[in-house]
């Protein structure tokens, strides 16, 4: 006999004066079509943008611990706060074993086409960290073009005073930590005075 699949609902909606019901209702049904076991709903009240949402990181503990064959989500919006999570969500779940299925999206990793759907998935979110790097670079080479400095400014520039005194406390075998701390310069600025 095949083992039945079993399967995670993860429900959200964006305040605590809606509910989750309908949600919970409509996916314990499309489970329950196709035979599959129902071992836990998830449910959290937050907005997607949050960066924790308690039961989306229990459900990920679970997933992680091998307690789910799938995880069973209304939409991608009510799963994922953007394209990029949802990629790393779904690359993480194909390396656990994990199928992925948002049922009003037509998305089910549990078949040839849900799959290509994920791929192309991970091709955007790709091009999208492409982009963004690119557009990074250009704007760097920019800044430098007009003459502005780019990186982190110094903490703070020693003086010729201090770069004298904090040569003379390495020789002694001050930390450069202490001596970092004492001046209010990076450990490497004070490294780089000392070694002069």
């Amino acid at each position: 006999m095949k083992k039945q699949k079993r399967v995670a609902i993860y429900t959200r909606v964006s305040t605590q004066d809606q509910s989750t019901k309908a949600q919970e209702y409509e996916l314990q049904q499309f489970a329950k079509n196709r035979g599959w076991n129902v071992t836990r709903v998830y449910a959290d009240k937050k907005s997607g943008a949050t960066n924790s949402r308690p039961a989306l990181d229990e459900l990920m503990a679970g997933c992680r611990k091998r307690k789910v064959d799938t995880v069973l989500v209304w939409k991608f919006d009510r799963f994922a706060r953007s394209l990029r999570h949802l990629v790393t969500a779904l690359e993480e779940f194909k390396r656990l074993g994990i199928d992925f299925v948002s049922a009003t999206e037509g998305v089910d990793t549990t078949v040839p086409s849900g799959e290509l759907v994920f791929q192309i998935f991970g091709a955007i979110a790709q091009f999208e960290r492409a982009l963004i790097s690119e557009r990074v670079k250009a704007g760097l080479a920019e800044a430098v073009r007009n003459g502005k400095k780019v990186g982190r400014p110094a903490i703070k520039t020693l003086s010729a005073a201090e770069i004298r005194k904090i040569r003379a406390a390495r020789r002694r075998g001050v930390t450069l930590k202490k001596l970092s701390n004492q001046y209010g310069a990076s450990m490497w600025a004070v490294y780089q005075a000392g070694r002069k």
